[in-house]
């Protein structure tokens, strides 16, 4: 496709170029005998040499391969590996143009499409893309990628009973951007099976991917999807067999992480959202993002900085980061224990209506030296009434970490501080009782819907955006007594503070909540407890 010129190569041209072995594997379990056969971006040709050595193999009778390539040099690559293969063809265009023009349906649409983002695309592209989608009745916006469209577009020129097989990155089993292109292929396929992988396969693009294997429906019928999951590449050639999947009916298309788990543990996942005992964090309260600074070297403070510039008048207690929380409480002793470590513990927080002239001589060479400095010039701070004015300065209830590792923690603020946007500001409805919501939340089912409603990434880091964080399920304690609430909250607290090992502690959550309060079967509880073991340890393993 045409790219902009000011970015890297590599990221305009989503050039991540499949692994050879995983190429010819790929094209080993899907390519058929009699088949019109098409490639739409095919780079420097890893699956047309996959198609080649098949056919130098088998005496299969090909109709057609058309394969399609942008860049020039890239197509001239292609066309060389095809040269002596009678009707194939490689087209030097912008597939959007080929897709258009197309007059043919394909048995085998196969390929590892690019990965543009909206911003590295033309106007022209962007326009017609959304057109595609929208056409399909799905919706366009900033955050969707090219490979969706051509996820799409290759659908539409697909056969009936023909097949898609397409590297594409794993956003689309987690991101809520992508539940109407889940919804589409759902609707238009009969069988899915992704196959993802423990070890990323472009470690340069630190991108997790999947492989996507489809069947388009020939007739209304129920979709029925498998995930299978491998090491590696290796582990997939070996040990992948098509005769033994396991295919279970879509039950959803928010998000198809679900489908690692097997049908047992899906049912009861839906059982919990319609059990009156289990409310949304979204029920409870509002979840946003932290503070947005625009520039938090500047804005984030040490206490030396502070009393150097008379800071002080203007500033908010501040949590940085996660190890900054201590404990269950974000307390007064646990913020002289960050002052006193020398991190940045206070947030600038100067209002508008403050004019500098008004401000004392510390104060105003602190506004000085950041625009001696050009802070005043980044984006967030330019297009601001004062750049020195932080907006959307409310204090919450409590935080909710946006990345982690082995768990999100979820911390009472007990001293008016805030957060910048590494953690997620939630406020509470005055009718709920803090504490108990922040212990509904520590325990095996609630643990299991975080990694549902969250997304991760390579390294084992989960990440969990507002909107998402506002579908985990947590049991209603409202009628719990106030000394067992306090009593379990020491447990927990001890537990945090002394960085033992969080299951410890959920497991007393698990038998004092939800087997002895809320009545849950031990079978159900340990079924999560599974749930939240097979999710975190997939992204936990991810190498």
């Amino acid at each position: 496709m045409k790219l902009k010129e000011n970015a890297t190569q590599k990221k305009l041209r989503g050039g991540y170029y499949t692994p050879q072995k995983l190429a010819d594997y790929i094209t080993k379990v899907t390519l058929k005998d009699e088949m019109k056969i098409l490639e739409p971006s095919c780079g420097d040709g890893s699956f047309l040499r996959s198609i080649k050595r098949i056919l130098n193999d088998k005496n299969y009778n090909i109709e057609k391969i058309d394969a399609v390539e942008y860049i020039e040099e890239e197509a001239n690559k292609s066309e060389k590996i095809i040269e002596d293969i009678e009707n194939a063809t490689v087209i030097n265009d912008d597939f959007y143009n080929f897709y258009v023009n197309c007059k043919d349906k394909y048995n085998l649409i196969i390929g590892n499409p690019p990965y543009i983002r909206y911003q590295y695309l033309t106007t022209f592209q962007r326009e017609k893309q959304s057109q595609v989608l929208i056409k399909n009745k799905m919706k366009s916006n900033k955050l969707i990628n090219s490979w969706v469209f051509f996820l799409v577009a290759c659908i539409e020129l697909l056969e009936k009973n023909g097949t898609i097989a397409f590297v594409i990155p794993a956003e689309i089993m987690q991101v809520a951007y992508a539940e109407d292109l889940r919804k589409y292929l759902s609707k238009h396929l009969s069988k899915i099976n992704i196959i993802s992988f423990n070890e990323l396969l472009f470690e340069d693009a630190e991108q997790e991917v999947v492989v996507l294997i489809g069947i388009k429906k020939d007739k209304k019928s129920e979709c029925l999807i498998s995930n299978c999951l491998y090491d590696n590449v290796n582990d997939f050639i070996k040990n992948y067999n098509e005769n033994n999947l396991n295919y279970e009916k879509i039950l959803t298309n928010d998000k198809w992480t679900r489908y690692y788990l097997n049908e047992n543990e899906n049912n009861v996942i839906e059982e919990v959202k319609k059990d009156s005992r289990f409310r949304r964090i979204g029920d409870i309260g509002l979840v946003n993002v932290g503070i947005t600074t625009g520039n938090n070297d500047y804005f984030s403070l040490d206490d030396n900085y502070v009393k150097k510039y008379d800071l002080k008048k203007y500033t908010k207690p501040l949590i940085g980061r996660s190890s900054q929380t201590h404990g269950l409480v974000f307390n007064e002793d646990d913020w002289n224990k960050n002052v006193n470590k020398g991190v940045k513990a206070y947030l600038l927080t100067i209002n508008e209506d403050v004019d500098v002239k008004d401000m004392s001589k510390g104060q105003q060479e602190y506004i000085k030296i950041g625009e001696d400095n050009e802070e005043n010039k980044g984006y967030k701070c330019r297009i601001r009434k004062k750049w020195y004015s932080v907006p959307s300065i409310w204090v919450p209830d409590a935080f909710l970490l946006r990345r982690s590792n082995v768990y999100p923690k979820f911390v009472l603020n007990g001293i008016d501080a805030v957060s910048t946007d590494t953690m997620h500001r939630i406020k509470i409805k005055e009718e709920y009782d803090n504490k108990k919501i922040l212990l509904s939340y520590y325990n095996s089912i609630s643990f299991a819907f975080t990694e549902l409603c969250g997304r991760s990434y390579g390294g084992g880091v989960l990440e969990i955006l507002p909107k998402e964080a506002e579908n985990i399920m947590i049991p209603n304690i409202d009628d719990m007594d106030e000394q067992n609430v306090n009593r379990l909250i020491g447990i927990l607290d001890e537990n945090i503070r002394n960085k033992k090992d969080i299951r410890e502690a959920i497991n007393v959550m698990d038998k004092e909540i939800l087997e002895n309060y809320l009545g849950i079967s031990p079978d159900i509880i340990i079924m999560y407890r599974d749930i939240w073991k097979t999710l975190n340890n997939r992204r936990m393993n991810r190498k």
